[in-house]
């Protein structure tokens, strides 16, 4: 599928984006667990989520839908927990695209007392899982990475009795926090793990709102186990990392006004916010989430100028912000000066080389760019010019240069955009709004 998109005047409006999709991996794994029944309103409803969703199914979770986005899936439905007892799946699972999916399964099935197999597509079998094994084996998982690729899935999995480890990662990851954690939940102790980095805090929100013992004392995080969730019922906030795309679009075109309704606002997650208004995008933001919510969520609304410019990011926002920089190298490209990404060496290792894949479409449209090797530099305050590009089969590469395409001369077309639905199902509708 090839997505086309051109230059606009400014966008107006009000838009939802969807669910988180961190948030509802997250969700459809605790729930599952859960003893008790979880009702998951604004579920993320994309091919990443979903297969996290069936994962907990064949594990012996039941689902009964409420409601569903046509031509997609569930985004609200009722989860009954295996009340920490899952059941040996009967076929392996599959996890699609998700690094997120497979290293958040991979911590719960090495607690459990079966033999299970995990396995993805292309993109997924070239990402590195030593980075889950390491930590895990140390609990006394056995764990088998057979890709052609040294420490890439598939995995095999022989489960068992795991005990507590004090960890330190050796890179800021809440993957593998979360990994850990959630095979902590199983152990007889205290399991913690120690960041060099804050990163993304959603499981430590999640098991405070599961009733799971979890502590935060700096950048160590813990839990002691053996712990059962209780069933909690959950709405998932709209996903920053989708807002952001629209966030740069109305920031760029001067004379826009949109708001975009219920965005999570984790303060481990909104570090593209700060970036953008560093950058000269002006935005109110309102919090509208209840207390209990168990996610600070609220709406913002971003006002377009001709002001915007380049700024450096900070080593600390990057680990809370990676996903995000595609789209902020765009923001880049559209305002006047440079825009300075060091210290992401973790690009390489996304859905593609997200460094590389940034850099070579920026370049096809116009636009300087140094690549550095965890990072790259780009010159701003040239115009785009419109032309094919590939999204290289990633959802966020296809995303940003479509809303690059809505500032560039002519008209811009992403091929294989289908990948989109990995995180953002209905992106397409949403963008056939503002042409």
């Amino acid at each position: 599928m090839n997505l086309h998109s051109h230059s606009i005047p400014s966008l107006q409006g009000v838009l939802t984006v969807p669910g988180d999709k961190s948030i509802s991996h997250r969700a459809a794994i605790l729930g599952g667990l859960a003893k008790g029944v979880t009702e998951v309103d604004n579920f993320l409803c994309s091919e990443d989520c979903l297969n996290t969703l069936r994962a907990m199914e064949q594990l012996g979770a039941e689902v009964d839908v409420l409601e569903e986005r046509q031509g997609y899936g569930p985004v609200r439905f009722r989860i009954t927990g295996v009340a920490m007892s899952p059941k040996a799946p009967e076929r392996p699972i599959d996890c699609g695209n998700s690094g997120t999916g497979m290293r958040l399964l991979a911590g719960m099935l090495a607690a459990c007392p079966f033999d299970s197999e995990m396995f993805g597509d292309a993109s997924l079998s070239s990402r590195p899982m030593g980075r889950i094994m390491q930590p895990l084996e140390q609990m006394g998982a056995r764990i088998e990475a057979r890709g052609t690729k040294p420490g890439c899935a598939p995995l095999s999995i022989h489960g068992g009795r795991v005990h507590p480890i004090s960890y330190t990662l050796p890179m800021a990851s809440a993957q593998v926090k979360s990994a850990i954690l959630l095979a902590g939940m199983f152990a007889d102790g205290a399991t913690t793990v120690r960041q060099p980095a804050a990163t993304r805090d959603h499981t430590e929100r999640l098991f405070r709102h599961f009733g799971i013992p979890c502590t935060v004392d700096g950048l160590t995080v813990g839990t002691c186990g053996p712990a059962l969730p209780s069933a909690h019922d959950l709405t998932v906030p709209a996903d920053i990392s989708s807002a952001a795309f629209w966030m740069v679009a109305a920031a760029s075109r001067p004379g826009s006004r949109l708001t975009l309704r219920q965005v999570g606002l984790n303060n481990t997650r909104n570090a593209v916010i700060s970036a953008l208004q560093r950058m000269g995008a002006r935005m109110d933001i309102v919090t509208t989430s209840p207390e209990d919510a168990g996610e600070p969520y609220g709406d913002i609304t971003v006002y377009g100028s001709d002001s915007l410019h380049g700024t450096s990011l900070l080593p600390e926002e990057i680990p809370n912000l990676i996903d995000e920089i595609p789209i902020l190298a765009v923001a880049g490209a559209l305002g006047r000066g440079d825009f300075i990404v060091r210290n992401a060496r973790e690009l390489r290792v996304k859905e593609t080389d997200r460094i590389a894949t940034t850099a070579a479409n920026l370049r096809l449209m116009g636009v300087d760019v140094e690549e550095v090797d965890d990072g790259m530099v780009v010159h701003g305050g040239t115009p785009l010019k419109g032309t094919e590009l590939s999204s290289y089969g990633d959802h966020r590469i296809a995303m940003s240069f479509l809303v690059a395409g809505l500032s560039a001369q002519g008209e811009t077309v992403v091929t294989n955009a289908e990948c989109i639905n990995t995180s953002y199902p209905g992106f397409e509708r949403d963008l056939a709004q503002f042409l």
